[in-house]
């Protein structure tokens, strides 16, 4: 690739790193990443004319034509991979990451509230947590400015934690658990155990130090072989918690002997709460301060929001599903206080299943038929294998037709779980709820 060393004093220059011409650049160097159906040098003009300061492309002739705005790398996504983990060889500062099935962008979220009261923290925005949002993370980073670093995670084969691992140089990690999240990619839950696992392994090896979630059985094990272990929430962990109540919020008493009532639902948040007060106090937060930065955290993003329309009370989880999170969320629903009869759940399919699919959405059915619910909403081609078990299961193939049953049966005083995989995107039926 292009020298290093330039490429960061350019890096340096600029306001910020940009891999998106659409977007206004204001200064940033600009990485022309390409893609299946584009390349991405032909986007770099118009960054630049957007106002970005240099360009970085796979152009040779593009780059000599104006050295003094292009960089010519031959890749432009090992250049950017190469220029983060030079930057964060240059951060002294704890760098946290966090990966697991369900709840890490929640739990980072959480945490970033918590440690943000003594520590001007950096985290991944939104969900950048793949070989591309981890670099992104890293370059935002800013020595001086940050104190502190929060990485997300993301992966759905195996060695994909590893690899972010050897980008970011993690000193601290949480997995948050091991569920059936991406059974396609990791082959089974085991799979997804060691794929998990990478980031414990990688701390095991650099002498960092994990914490624990002991609710998750396979987790305590994992962490086995790391010295430095912080563990929570059980009775006897380090930093013990016991959830009070999960409905409407989440009550929970914690270690500091404070009584915390979240704005977030369900106990399947329990223990990403139970988290952030773990790594909080572990980092030296005052209690006082990790129980009031975690009562007005307020979910958004489509993650366990409650959303109270003029006509029902809603609890909005379409961020994602899988097995593990849609069963969580439904045990978590059917406990809410109110009466059964009231309650409609809007379920759409599972992703990233693969043989498992059919499986898996009979199970969910065989759950939900177990359960007491007055409507059940079912849609999406892989829902018609659990809809296929009984006739009082409500099944769409498709979210418009979903769309006009709930135009013609409206819900009135009803409390509604919505929850199904990101590519449903079933947070645009809330007008119709």
């Amino acid at each position: 690739m292009a020298d290093l060393a330039a490429l960061y004093a350019r890096f340096r220059e600029s306001s910020a790193v940009s891999t998106d011409s659409r977007q206004a650049q204001n200064g940033t160097l600009f990485f022309a990443l390409n893609g299946p159906n584009f390349r991405g040098r032909d986007f770099a003009p118009q960054a630049l004319e957007k106002g970005a300061r240099y360009a970085v492309v796979d152009d040779e002739a593009l780059a000599a034509a104006a050295p003094d705005r292009y960089t010519y790398v031959p890749d432009p996504l090992v250049a950017l991979q190469e220029l983060a983990l030079h930057h964060r060889r240059q951060l002294i500062m704890p760098v946290l990451a966090i990966t697991g099935s369900n709840g890490k962008t929640t739990t980072k979220e959480l945490i970033n509230t918590v440690l943000s009261r003594r520590f001007r923290a950096q985290y991944t925005q939104g969900n950048l947590n793949n070989h591309i949002g981890v670099p992104l993370t890293l370059l935002s980073i800013r020595p001086g400015e940050h104190e502190l670093a929060i990485v997300e995670m993301g992966a759905n084969h195996q060695g994909e934690i590893a690899q972010l691992c050897q980008l970011a140089e993690p000193t601290h990690g949480l997995i948050t658990n091991i569920g059936k999240a991406h059974l396609e990619g990791f082959g089974g839950v085991e799979g997804i155990a060691r794929g998990k696992g990478e980031l414990f392994r990688y701390l095991e090896q650099v002498g960092g130090t994990v914490f624990v979630n002991t609710l998750d059985a396979r987790l305590p094990s994992l962490a086995a072989p790391v010295t430095e272990r912080v563990t929570y929430p059980g009775p006897t962990d380090t930093y013990p918690a016991e959830l009070l109540s999960a409905a409407p919020n989440v009550v929970m008493h914690l270690f500091s002997g404070a009584t915390l009532e979240a704005r977030i639902t369900g106990g399947y948040n329990f223990p990403n709460l139970a988290a952030a007060a773990a790594v909080g106090a572990y980092f030296g937060v005052p209690a006082a301060d990790i129980t009031a930065a975690l009562a007005t955290y307020e979910p958004a993003n489509n993650r366990s929001q409650l959303v109270r329309t003029a006509h029902n009370e809603l609890v909005l989880d379409a961020y994602n599903a899988n097995p593990s999170s849609m069963a969580a969320a439904l045990h978590s629903f059917a406990t809410r206080p109110g009466n059964p009869a009231d309650k409609v759940v809007i379920l759409g399919d599972m992703f990233e299943l693969g043989t498992e699919s059919a499986a898996e959405h009979r199970t969910l059915g065989q759950l939900v038929l177990g359960l007491p619910f007055s409507q059940v909403l079912l849609i999406g081609t892989d829902m018609r294998h659990a809809a296929d078990l009984d006739s009082s299961l409500l099944y769409f193939p498709a979210k418009a037709e979903a769309a006009n049953w709930l135009r013609e049966h409206p819900l009135r005083n009803c409390q509604v779980l919505i929850k199904g995989s990101r590519g449903m995107g079933l947070e645009t039926l809330l007008e119709l709820l």
